[in-house]
């Protein structure tokens, strides 16, 4: 496989994931961002730790939860727990039909 072949493979594989996340996105109740990966997740809770050294890190749990992964196998998951000690982006997803009730 060429070096184009392989870059158009990976832009499709992108491309086909963008498609499933613009179709569930409005399944969900929040997005979060880490340095690795976005998640959509009904679920979140993160909580501030310390290891033994006093290094702080969040670990993350997430419940329902969809991971944005090009070639993770499994897209979907019950429970998510993330560790990481780089910034942690959770926000929560607008529900326009909500909105509309006010």
């Amino acid at each position: 496989m060429s070096a184009d072949e392989l870059e158009r493979f990976e832009s499709e594989l992108e491309l086909e994931l963008y498609r499933e996340y613009r179709d569930l996105v409005h399944l969900f109740n929040y997005i979060v961002h880490t340095e690795r990966r976005l998640y959509l997740a009904n679920g979140v809770d993160v909580q501030v730790r310390t290891n033994e050294s006093g290094d702080v890190y969040f670990e993350v749990v997430l419940n329902d939860a969809w991971i944005w992964d090009v070639y993770g196998q499994a897209r979907f998951a019950k429970k998510v727990r993330v560790l990481t000690f780089k910034d942690v982006n959770v926000e929560e997803l607008a529900k326009p039909e909500l909105d509309s009730l006010n």
